[in-house]
């Protein structure tokens, strides 16, 4: 799951589910284990019958938070195999009433000392480590109401009326130069001396030399940043580029590399190269996808520990 925890909360969804078939695929362990013949995905269905007595198809659903159709189709495959009954509602004739049978009723009484073992140790693990799991997802539920697609639309609608722009360096922006590099690379890897020495000193270190540094903005939000350190003979590296992780995916990386091409194109520069690490695969696609071409070997004189993909810009449209 390492790649879905990455993308935050968009993926929330997707983390929810993988957690949910991983807790389903240890109740069901243990229940083999004690040679019960039940699956976890069929608890809230038992368990609201067993607590609660007949009920439709529909209370089913909304008592458990799912759809119809999903209950009707588990519905169908419980009675087949004997865990569920139908029965006639007296009121009404043309209201029928899952119930559950003989069967499923001897092995829930079963169940029940299981049930209370798993409660018992999840509750002592997140005890562990100091999570009310429960008081957090009701928190968290509340959150999720009807009014959560209009929220993100306005914001959909508020993020295309923001302006993308990429300016030279500015002085008030230093501070961003360091934060936005510095929190990427400990996300990833950690702070080099030589990364804390360009960053604290961009004006001396990148400026000076020759160089350049952009930073990229969103509104008057500074969400990206990247340098071009000058070597002699016209030749560049691009360098120091680091994006707020909730702006990530806006294209704003990709805007930035275009700026240094475009600086590197007006100098007239003899060779654009960046160093980067392996793992990296979205950033590396990005630098390939825009004329970025792997060497043979790492850079022999890199100044970076983290450095084992060495790459040099190629004019995708053949000019020289």
């Amino acid at each position: 799951m390492e790649f879905i925890s990455q993308l935050g909360l968009v993926a929330l969804g997707s983390r929810l589910k993988a957690l949910s078939d991983q807790l389903y695929a240890v109740a069901d362990e243990v229940y083999q284990e004690r040679g019960l013949n039940v699956q976890g995905r069929w608890f809230p269905v038992l368990r609201m019958l067993h607590d609660q007595g007949p009920r439709t198809i529909g209370e089913v659903a909304a008592q458990i938070g799912q759809s119809h159709s999903a209950v009707s189709q588990l519905a169908t495959k419980l009675i087949k195999l004997d865990w569920l009954q139908v029965q006639d509602d007296p009121s009404d004739r043309r209201c029928r009433r899952l119930a559950l049978t003989q069967q499923s009723q001897s092995t829930i009484r079963q169940a029940k000392p299981i049930w209370r073992a798993i409660e018992q140790t999840l509750l002592q693990r997140t005890a562990a480590v100091d999570i009310d799991l429960i008081k957090t997802l009701e928190a968290f539920e509340s959150v999720v109401d009807e009014s959560l697609v209009e929220q993100i639309s306005h914001n959909c609608d508020a993020n295309a009326a923001a302006e993308l722009k990429v300016i030279a360096f500015q002085p008030e922006l230093r501070a961003y130069f360091y934060s936005l590099n510095a929190d990427w690379l400990q996300k990833f890897f950690y702070l080099e001396e030589i990364d804390h020495r360009i960053l604290s000193n961009p004006e001396e270190e990148i400026l000076q030399p020759g160089g350049a540094i952009f930073f990229a903005k969103v509104g008057d939000a500074v969400v990206g940043t990247c340098a071009l350190i000058a070597d002699t003979g016209g030749v560049l590296e691009l360098s120091k580029m680091g994006v707020d992780p909730s702006y990530q995916g806006l294209g704003i990386g990709r805007a930035l590399i275009e700026a240094a091409i475009a600086e590197f194109r007006t100098r007239k520069g003899t060779q654009l190269h960046l160093e980067t690490h392996s793992k990296l695969r979205p950033a590396i696609a990005l630098y390939e996808s825009v004329g970025f071409v792997h060497q043979a070997t790492s850079k022999p004189d890199s100044l970076y520990a983290r450095s084992d993909v060495f790459m040099i810009w190629q004019d995708p449209s053949g000019e020289a």
